[in-house]
């Protein structure tokens, strides 16, 4: 593995191709934008595939029946609800909800939106009931006891207790809209290789790990689209993402390191775009290995790290340290005085109280999925070594691997979905998730987080609702299943001739009013 200097070097080599012509980007014609990625998801399932490669491509493939409004709150996490395929919806009571639909609009197979489409998307068969197609849609939708439609363009929503936060649910993660008829006649695996949504895009084919590409949705209810097709290209190597977008075979490419940024400077046609993401890198550490079962040593390996060093050291400053799985969106349910210490000394006090003699302990981490993952993985496995760790880094291809046999620490980021910590921590790390059902976080540890988070759901006093959430957070951080690095600061590079902004999500938002020719 190269040092990071010569590494930097050469992307910085690769990245100063000469620049050429793009005709597509000509005025008066609609552009062919192409999108260089660094990976692709396995399917285009919207509440299956929503890692944050998943997502990136759903958000314009469907839509949402209430929409966040991130344009006029980018750093806010887009709390604004605006409404999308929902002309309007009003609170019957606490724990029930009516959504009445917007006329006219068509799905991408000539279908009209019908509230029968609604009530199958947010079904107990493939959300929430006790064996649904999708279990980890029950961690944003696990509320929910009955979705009815009233008639074409009405539906209720019921939860099984108060829940202040359906319409922010309705507007994020799981919640785009599928077509109940195409759904059904092909099947769940078939949908997310051959989906039909309301959005901007419309699919016309996928090469697994190659290329998806889509064609304008020209009947899409909120206008004409601004481009002709849109390409995702996996293009895992940052040098080759760059090089392209200065040469112009690229429009925008995603998950640019800071080194980066300074290389960009030096052309006239081409930009770097950053936003803070609302997304925490984390390492996680399995309990079902012996030495990782031991608290005192999840606890050591989280107190070695320096994560001000890290963010100075990658990001240029730029990133942002918050005080543990707890952030400034939450408003009044942010918990002050929290943060995340860096205490080498009672790291290796605690090392020593464990009993620990030198066992190996291996982080292993994708390359390519998380900017600046493997330059973080060679700082940390240091900043262990420095406590007495006997760190070593294992380089994987998958999240299959990294999570098989032998895993010790991984990695994973988590969205702040909602702006509540039902929408971040518990998603992430609540009973339905992997962590749990998989062992990886012992369930029998899990019981005090786990017993907070249900009464959270269901809670609706401000008061009861933040003491609740103190002891959900009390109980992850004394556990330790995983520890928070950082918020990462996302940079795209852009060809100046386009519009476009990025959010503080993984979503590429391609809709008229964010996309377009400058």
């Amino acid at each position: 593995m190269p040092p990071l200097t010569l590494r930097r070097r050469s992307l910085l080599a690769a990245a100063m191709a000469p620049a050429l012509p793009r005709a597509a980007l000509a005025q008066g014609a609609r552009p062919r934008v192409v999108v260089a990625v660094a990976d692709l998801p396995p399917g285009l399932e919207p509440a299956r595939d929503m890692g944050n490669v998943g997502t990136r491509i759903s958000y314009s493939l469907y839509d949402t029946l209430i929409r966040r409004d991130f344009l006029s709150t980018p750093d806010g996490g887009g709390a604004k609800l605006e409404p999308s395929l929902a002309a309007s919806w009003k609170r019957e009571s606490p724990s029930e909800l009516i959504v009445t639909l917007r006329e006219g609009v068509r799905f991408h197979n000539g279908d009209t939106l019908h509230a029968d489409d609604v009530a199958f998307t947010f079904s107990a068969e493939r959300m929430w009931g006790e064996k649904p197609l999708i279990p980890d849609a029950r961690n944003y939708f696990g509320v929910l006891t009955n979705v009815e439609a009233l008639d074409a363009r009405t539906v209720r929503f019921r939860t099984r207790g108060p829940d202040v936060l359906l319409e922010q649910r309705l507007a994020s993660w799981a919640s785009w809209i599928v077509n109940k008829r195409h759904y059904q006649a092909v099947g769940m695996d078939a949908f997310a290789r051959n989906p039909v949504g309301t959005g901007p895009l419309k699919f016309r084919s996928f090469t697994r790990d190659n290329t998806v590409l889509f064609d304008a949705f020209d009947d899409y209810w909120m206008g004409r689209p601004a481009f002709s097709t849109v390409e995702f290209r996996k293009v895992p190597e940052v040098s080759t993402r760059v090089a392209g977008l200065v040469s112009g075979e690229f429009d925008i490419v995603t998950n640019l390191p800071p080194d980066q940024l300074d290389t960009l400077a030096r052309y006239q046609h081409v930009e770097a775009r950053s936003v803070v993401l609302a997304n925490a890198h984390l390492l996680t550490f399995d309990m079902r290995d012996p030495v990782i079962a031991d608290k005192r040593i999840r606890h050591a390996l989280k107190l070695a790290i320096d994560r001000k060093l890290l963010v100075e050291t990658l990001w240029n400053g730029k990133a942002v340290v918050p005080a543990s799985h707890n952030y400034p969106e939450y408003g009044e349910m942010f918990l002050a005085g929290r943060a995340l210490p860096y205490d080498p000394e009672k790291a290796r006090r605690l090392l020593r109280e464990a009993g620990y003699r030198g066992q190996k302990i291996t982080y292993r981490t994708m390359p390519n999925y998380y900017t600046n993952a493997l330059a973080a993985a060679e700082i940390l496995t240091e900043m262990w070594k420095a406590v007495g760790i006997n760190a070593e880094l294992q380089v994987v291809e998958s999240f299959a691997q990294m999570q098989g046999q032998g895993q010790q620490i991984g990695n994973t980021s988590n969205s702040t979905r909602l702006p509540d910590p039902l929408g971040a921590i518990w998603p992430s790390w609540g009973p339905n998730t992997s962590f749990q059902t998989r062992g990886m976080w012992a369930k029998e540890s899990a019981t005090g987080f786990n017993e907070a988070g249900f009464a959270l759901e269901v809670e609706a006093d401000p008061a009861k609702r933040k003491a609740l959430w103190a002891r959900m957070l009390d109980a992850w951080e004394d556990e330790t299943p995983a520890t928070i690095l950082y918020l990462p600061l996302e940079s795209y590079g852009v060809r100046k001739a386009l519009k476009w902004q990025p959010y503080s999500f993984y979503y590429m938002d391609l809709r008229s009013y964010n996309l377009g020719l400058a």
